[in-house]
């Protein structure tokens, strides 16, 4: 089982990625933070690790980092508590400047995804776990 999980993305200004991130009312662990590289607290045991390109550039591989206005690397999905915090995330990110995706609506699971100032794709998430299984089930008959 994983303990802890750190997702690395590179970013272009690392001040302006932490300003958005903070603005949308997420924390960085400061035992992990300097210059090069920045620690968002996502939850209890999950972080992204937000690295500038050059340092990042110095990682296990040689390959180009993905242009993220040309391409798409992942979707990272983060479940929150209510449809209420999915709203509050959503409309701080786009006051903090991210781009907008559609919200959804399966009614067991509602959210919206969007790119950070990066690019970077992001969705936020509330999902009702007893009316996704009735929804699994009704989906076998």
């Amino acid at each position: 089982m994983v303990e802890q999980m750190f997702v690395n993305l590179p970013v272009k200004n690392l001040k302006r990625t932490m300003k958005f991130w903070q603005a949308l009312g997420f924390r960085f662990n400061k035992e992990f933070t300097d210059e090069k590289a920045a620690s968002l607290v996502l939850g209890k045991n999950a972080y992204a690790m937000l690295v500038t390109e050059k340092f990042f550039k110095g990682f296990l591989t040689k390959k180009r980092i993905v242009d993220t206005r040309k391409a798409i690397e992942s979707i990272t999905a983060l479940e929150v508590g209510s449809r209420g915090e999915v709203d509050a995330l959503v409309k701080k990110a786009k006051k903090a400047g991210a781009k907008m995706g559609k919200p959804y609506d399966y009614g067991y699971m509602y959210g919206q995804a969007l790119e950070d100032l990066d690019g970077h794709a992001w969705e936020f998430f509330y999902m009702n776990l007893n009316g996704y299984r009735k929804w699994r089930k009704q989906q076998k008959k």
